[in-house]
């Protein structure tokens, strides 16, 4: 141990966030929710959840929206009540302490940073896959769960780069300017999407295309994606995390990770939420329904070894590598296409041909107004990080414009990287979906526990019945995690685990009282463990994409022993002053382990022994299990009682 006293979990950025600007209205914490919604998902998502649902895909965005308003709501109170700036990263640090804090923690940012990439790619694919002009920004040598899919060349990377660099200065201008512009531009991004939806609806709508290919739900061999087998109401589930119907709705945490910097967060946050959520509902439940509508099959090819052949109606599959009959690919601009492939003339195809051109604007302007939230978002996940003590305190410095200076730095250094591995709207959306999801387990467990253990804390908005609405949104987001399937969780589990070196050097060495080279030894052996077996499991299943036992149970156990062994040297060594916060992260290990190893053979799997709905039942009683026994371990935070003591909070 270190000779320093340990000192466990505190709040070290209480100074730091006194200088941020309070500038945020009502409905500028509203639209960056929206914002954060109405991005790239309404792009692209139906389609992708069409390929995999068929018609029933509408019931994947309701399913998906109750799931996550009762997220919602569990964060409406804590955020009300305790509203910071990179809240999502310092809520489980305040229930749990350092080690529950930073697994959680880092999962959220992962994929937080991820997002502007993701919404760049996004805005190059639109429009270089629609202007002949420009298709030198897009090659189609990528491959996707086993399909073609179209990602950027360097050229498209380099437009990327530099329109995450524009994310990057409106940032930096400040949460002022940030806010109006995100206000104004919110406006068009509301606006641009119903008035595809009228349109679709009015002028080419085909209510027989809902049943096409098998009925409502599909039949097994309509299902894209390697997942033959999935069918039914398991591939509405399995469209939830997979296919950008997640992705979409998990923006509304914006008005959230934005509350250390509104003007009356109390009342302000709550509203922002529920109201941007209850407006996603509507517009893309709208959106997957005009879209489904208006296929027209009869203008739709398979390009077989260069000859068009055409696609039978309701191979909902055959969507992803559908072509019109100039070559266009549907994949690459969904709702472009359809306006200009439905079977109107005269005036209705004048209109829909038209609004096309509005759609090619757009296709620019909403993925750039969410890349711009979510640059700004990460940057207040570091911000968060660095006052929960797990990277220096330099990111905790606010520059001139009354923004997180270095923490905006190194979000957008990490934006640009993730451009490299994932160069594909397709391929990043169910990694990001799946990652943020994971962290969402804290919001119920959050929320009764900061019932439990401070009662005194002033809660502004008080959700009823908090120990149940906190059990359905845990469930609901630990059944999100699982219906992703194991091929997902292994990148998301991969990604976590990387930033254990991360924890060990900065938060184990300076707050738990560990000697240094110690804790960074044990950090470098978790984080070569981790690399080395996902190569070695990667390969083994041919790319995830095949089921092999023996490795799987090689890679399992080994996978176990480091995260079960890395928590317990943790609670060996720690003083007995901070031990609590390591124990208090058992039920964690726990549970990534259980549900990782029911994702490998349940119905999302590569190995489906479990048939769904047993799978689902059973993940279900798992994770409620996991619910109680992570409220056993919630405790008052050094962190959580700063903040009550010297009466920070916004609003109180």
């Amino acid at each position: 141990m270190a000779g320093k006293e340990a000192k466990g979990a505190k709040d070290l950025g209480i100074e730091s966030d006194k200088q941020l600007r309070k500038a945020l209205g009502r409905f500028e914490l509203l639209y960056l929710s929206l914002g954060g919604i109405i991005g790239s998902g309404w792009l692209f998502a139906s389609l992708d959840t069409a390929t995999y649902a068929g018609g029933s895909a509408i019931l994947s965005w309701i399913i998906a929206w109750i799931f996550i308003i009762f997220i919602g709501l569990t964060y409406a109170e804590i955020s009300a009540a305790v509203p910071k700036s990179g809240s999502l990263t310092r809520y489980p640090h305040y229930t749990h302490g350092g080690w529950v804090g930073f697994l959680i923690g880092w999962a959220y940012f992962v994929s937080a940073a991820s997002t502007p990439a993701v919404e760049a790619e996004a805005a190059i694919e639109y429009i270089g896959s629609i202007n002949s002009k420009l298709t030198s920004l897009l090659t189609t040598s990528g491959i996707f769960n086993g399909s073609p899919i179209t990602i950027l060349t360097p050229v498209g990377l380099g437009f990327a780069v530099l329109l995450i660099l524009f994310f990057f200065l409106l940032n930096y201008l400040g949460v002022h300017i940030l806010g109006k512009v995100t206000h104004g531009v919110g406006w068009w991004k509301l606006l641009i999407p119903s008035i595809t939806i009228i349109l679709l609806l009015a002028l080419a709508f085909h209510p027989s295309n809902f049943t096409l290919g098998g009925g409502f739900f599909p039949a097994p061999q309509y299902v894209a994606g390697g997942s033959s087998g999935i069918a039914g109401l398991a591939a509405v589930f399995y469209a939830i995390p997979t296919t950008g119907v997640i992705f979409a709705y998990l923006g509304f945490r914006q008005s959230v990770e934005y509350g250390g910097e509104g003007k009356n967060p109390a009342k302000d946050i709550p509203f922002a939420l529920i109201g941007s959520l209850s407006i996603a509902l509507v517009v893309y439940t709208l959106l997957q329904t005009s879209f489904i509508g208006a296929i027209n099959w009869n203008a739709l090819y398979l390009n077989e070894s260069g000859k068009l052949v055409p696609i039978t109606p309701g191979n909902w599959s055959a969507l992803s590598s559908a072509v019109t009959k100039s070559g266009v690919k549907i994949v690459n601009g969904p709702f472009f296409t359809l306006l200009r492939i439905a079977p109107v003339a005269g005036l209705a195809a004048s209109i829909l041909l038209g609004w096309s051109i509005f759609l090619m604007i757009d296709a620019v302007v909403s993925p750039s107004g969410t890349g711009w939230i979510f640059l700004g978002n990460a940057a207040r996940d570091i911000y968060g990080f660095a006052a929960n003590g797990y990277l220096p305190d330099f990111f905790l410095k606010i520059g001139k414009t009354k923004v997180p200076i270095y923490a905006l730095i190194a979000a957008l250094i990490i934006g640009i990287i993730y451009l490299l591995p994932f160069p594909s709207w397709y391929a990043l959306v169910g990694f990001i979906s799946s990652a943020t999801v994971l962290t969402y387990i804290m919001g119920g467990i959050g929320l009764v526990v900061l019932r439990k253990t401070a009662p005194d804390l002033k809660r502004p908005y008080k959700v009823p019945a908090p120990l149940v609405i906190g059990a359905i949104a845990t469930i609901a987001a630990g059944l999100i995690v699982y219906w992703a399937g194991f091929s997902t969780l292994f990148y998301v589990y991969t990604a976590v685990f990387i930033g254990l070196p991360i924890f060990m050097f900065f938060y184990a060495s300076k707050w738990l009282g560990i000697k240094r080279s110690t804790a960074t030894a044990i950090g470098i052996v978790d984080l070569i463990i981790d690399l080395g077996l996902a190569f070695y499991i990667f390969y083994a299943t041919a790319g995830l994409s095949t089921a092999n036992d023996i490795a799987f149970a090689i890679y399992f156990i080994i996978i176990a022993a480091m995260l079960i062994g890395t928590t317990a040297f943790l609670a060996y060594a720690a003083p007995k002053e901070v031990k609590r916060e390591i124990n208090a992260g058992w039920w964690l290990v726990g549970f990534l382990l259980v549900i990782y190893l029911l994702s490998y053979f349940g119905a999302f799997g590569l190995h489906p022994v479990i048939p769904f709905p047993w799978d689902t039942i059973a993940a279900t009683v798992i994770i409620l299990g996991f619910y109680f026994w992570a409220i056993n371990s919630g405790f008052r935070t050094e962190a959580i009682e700063e903040i009550i003591e010297e009466g920070r909070v916004t609003g109180l």
